[in-house]
């Protein structure tokens, strides 16, 4: 454990596109994306944590409170026996990406008002309602089998508050030329929680994300640590294009942290 500390300590600290607060830069080299994910196995032991710490999977429902808000995001616990098709329930790492969203606008560090963002894979629609109500000029995405729910949400969730940003939904599959409206003019953000599930997707979502990339956009991805494999897999080739930092849990929401989810910074370069 000394040595993987050691090698902690060694990763330079900066800041990358609009966030504020100091990341753990990825540097690049053969070996760096084994490194990577090396240590988060090795210091984080994601498969000691508790799963779904903040999320019910076989409930109708969640709820959260957020942005001086209480969020009822519907689910559907049904959709998890078929294959592949995870964007119909919560994961823990949207509930952190969203709530550090929130964090860091409070802190100072972020400011999402009147910014365009895009998120992608936006299953059941929470990260995007709560970029809204942080002042988001915010489009979710996601296939068109998925739109029902996540338009039913938006509507539950956003029309009864007075919303400082804005939210629509609309269908994109990643690796296929986005609508004109997601890339002219590019996003300031671009947000995506559990989108680095497989080898096969890996591909499509960073040719998305270069086409979402502006010089000045900033891409946040949260993930589930299920898969080494993968993760090693996409850091590699998202190194090809992207400057990538690591931010520390101790930037996310205090109350909302696990040690089975890590949360990413990504630039174009």
């Amino acid at each position: 454990m000394e040595k993987e500390e050691e090698e902690e300590a060694v990763a330079p600290m900066v800041k990358l596109g609009s966030y504020g607060g100091e990341v753990r830069l990825m540097v690049g080299g053969e070996e760096s994306a084994a490194e990577e994910t090396m240590l988060l196995w090795g210091i984080q032991q994601p498969t000691l944590s508790k799963p779904n710490a903040f999320v019910s999977q076989s409930s109708l429902q969640l709820s959260l409170d957020t942005c001086g808000h209480s969020l009822s995001i519907l689910q559907s616990p049904s959709s998890l026996g078929k294959p592949g098709v995870t964007g119909a329930v919560m994961w823990d790492s949207g509930v952190v990406l969203g709530k550090f969203l929130e964090h860091s606008v409070d802190s100072g560090m972020l400011v999402l008002q009147g910014k365009k963002i895009v998120e992608l894979g936006s299953g059941c629609g929470l990260v995007g309602c709560i970029a809204a109500l942080l002042g988001g000029e915010v489009v979710v995405t996601d296939l068109p089998d998925r739109l029902r729910l996540l338009r039913k949400n938006i509507e539950t969730n956003m029309k009864h508050v007075s919303l400082r940003g804005s939210i629509t939904a609309t269908e994109l599959t990643w690796g296929e030329d986005p609508d004109s409206e997601l890339i002219d003019p590019t996003p300031d953000f671009v947000l995506g929680s559990d989108v680095v599930y497989s080898e096969g997707a890996v591909v499509d979502l960073l040719e998305t994300l270069m086409q979402l990339s502006g010089p000045n956009t900033t891409i946040f991805l949260a993930g589930e640590l299920r898969n080494d494999v993968i993760l090693e897999y996409f850091l590699e080739a998202a190194m090809n294009n992207f400057t990538i930092g690591r931010v520390d849990q101790t930037l996310w929401h205090p109350d909302y942290c696990s040690n089975r989810v890590v949360l990413y910074v990504l630039v174009k370069k």
